[in-house]
């Protein structure tokens, strides 16, 4: 099936208090949290509560002491070293962004600026004075230029849409990735405090943010694509309008976000966790201080035995028939090897010194039982038919032989696989990385960006070597969660939320 096109749009909205916004009717805002989710942020301990500081935070997906942007003068700053996504995705990967501000610093050389130092396109419109009017007509402004470049209906005359010199295709034909801010609520509370002008410039930016995103539900194309919306603040207000202490009104900002994959709020979030998702939404990964809460697979890798087909109690029975005397630890200390490393492992409590005929007398044993007997675990059909239906490659990866595995593939069906690995097709077999490597590299895929999903520790060891995420599911042996690795009790009830959640 074609792969969907993904975007994504970020909406910054500048210093509006969480318990405010709470009391307040805001349909778009709460509508998108329907989807996903409306979740707090801490500012961060080290980070003034400053548009500045926060909001570089949020673009670039590090803190303070990476991108050093201490205040709103952000001289002295590493935005060079740490850019904003829209200047990552368009400079690193060739990929069309855009910017909508009027916040002088954000766009232009100004006191250290801009913070946005290479999207490929820009809308700037500067409030002609610092009053709350003012900043209410530059938001309006701002929203009708990317209203045009969301809609894909192109720039208009009375706003400027600056693009990126000799780009094919006009400035917004593919972009993937924009972020749009809007200043008017942070100036009405700096003037009037956290009254009902307030309330109402934030209900006037929840309708802007309405608008935004109806614009992006209007493309000819976007019953083809799948968005990714987030929209933050950066700090809050005390009641008299300032900002810049260590209040929790001052340091508790929020986000809200929908899209592909993101369900109920997750971890407790931080601001350079926007960036991360932005990117995760994207297919992109780069190591930075924030992690994504949702990112699709670029594969999912999976155990077969005790994972997809009730194998693994099949392999205790063939292990106990072969040593009798086994004890329950060296017993579960077979899960997930290859008969071959089995042998080698129980040989001493056989009294016989050829490894090589106790490894063929599991196989055989192993192999009968599994053709008679090997049945689908629940849950394991439903997911490979949701990763089919939405397009992720995936690959069986196993410590079982190939006549086993051909075996299985019968039950499962062959076609649900891009590829498959057994034992001795590589060099070493699970717990060793090497099957899991095999499998991205037929793929085509970053380790990093697969998810495997496993029933031991063997296998979960196998997977974390190659630097795979993990989704575990326990059969006998007991897994503990950790990073990058999900604990969960089977297979069933897994949906898309679960599985771009999983391991990150």
């Amino acid at each position: 099936m074609p792969h969907a096109a993904h975007r994504v749009l970020v909406v910054g909205i500048d210093g509006v208090r969480l318990d405010v916004l709470n009391r307040l009717p805001t349909p778009h805002l709460d509508a998108l949290a329907a989807e996903g989710f409306l979740a707090p942020i801490e500012v961060d301990a080290d980070t003034p509560t400053m548009s500045g500081p926060c909001r570089a935070t949020v673009v670039t997906g590090v803190t303070v002491a990476k991108h050093a942007v201490w205040s709103n003068d952000f001289t002295g700053n590493r935005l060079d070293v740490f850019p904003d996504f829209t200047t990552r995705l368009a400079v690193q990967d060739g990929r069309r962004t855009f910017v909508a501000a009027g916040w002088q610093p954000l766009m232009q050389a100004h006191h250290g600026g801009p913070l946005f130092r290479a999207p490929s396109s820009t809308a700037y419109v500067s409030p002609t004075a610092d009053t709350p009017e003012a900043w209410e007509h530059c938001d309006e402004q701002i929203t009708e230029a990317a209203v045009r470049v969301l809609a894909g209906t192109g720039a208009g005359a009375d706003v400027p849409v600056n693009a990126e010199a000799g780009a094919a295709g006009g400035v917004d034909d593919d972009v993937v990735a924009s972020f749009v801010y809007f200043g008017a609520p942070d100036e009405t509370a700096h003037f009037l405090g956290c009254g009902e002008a307030y309330e109402a410039s934030i209900r006037r930016a929840d309708a802007r943010l309405g608008r935004l995103i109806a614009a992006a539900r209007s493309r000819p194309s976007y019953a083809d694509e799948q968005w990714t919306f987030l929209v933050v603040t950066d700090h809050g207000h005390v009641d008299a309008g300032g900002h810049g202490g260590r209040t929790p009104e001052e340091r508790t900002a929020w986000l809200v976000a929908a899209g592909p994959g993101i369900g109920p709020a997750p971890r407790p979030l931080r601001h350079a966790d926007v960036a991360a998702q932005v990117f995760a939404a994207l297919g992109r990964h780069w190591t930075l201080d924030g992690r994504p809460f949702a990112a699709a697979p670029h594969a999912v890798l999976l155990d077969m035995d005790g994972t997809l087909v009730d194998t693994e109690s099949l392999w205790l029975r063939t292990v106990r028939e072969a040593v009798p005397r086994i004890d329950a630890g060296d017993l579960f200390d077979v899960l997930g090897r290859s008969a071959t490393e089995a042998a080698a492992r129980l040989l001493p409590l056989t009294g016989d010194d050829d490894p090589m005929s106790l490894a063929a007398d599991l196989e055989a044993r192993f192999l009968t039982a599994v053709q008679r007997e090997a049945a689908p675990l629940p849950g394991a059909l439903a997911l490979l038919d949701l990763l089919q239906e939405s397009g992720i490659p995936t690959a069986l990866v196993s410590a079982s032989s190939r006549p086993v595995m051909d075996a299985v593939l019968k039950t499962l069906g062959a076609d649900r696989f891009r590829t498959t690995v057994a034992e001795g097709e590589t060099p070493r077999s699970k717990p060793a990385a090497d099957p899991y490597l095999a499998a991205t590299r037929s793929l085509g895929v970053d380790p990093a960006a697969c998810l495997a999903v496993e029933d031991s520790p063997t296998g979960v060891a196998a997977a974390e070597a190659a630097g795979c995420r993990v989704l575990a599911v326990p059969s006998y042996a007991p897994i503990d969660p950790g990073p990058r690795r999900t604990v969960r009790r089977g297979l069933e009830g897994i949906g898309k939320e679960e599985l771009w959640a999983a391991g990150l």
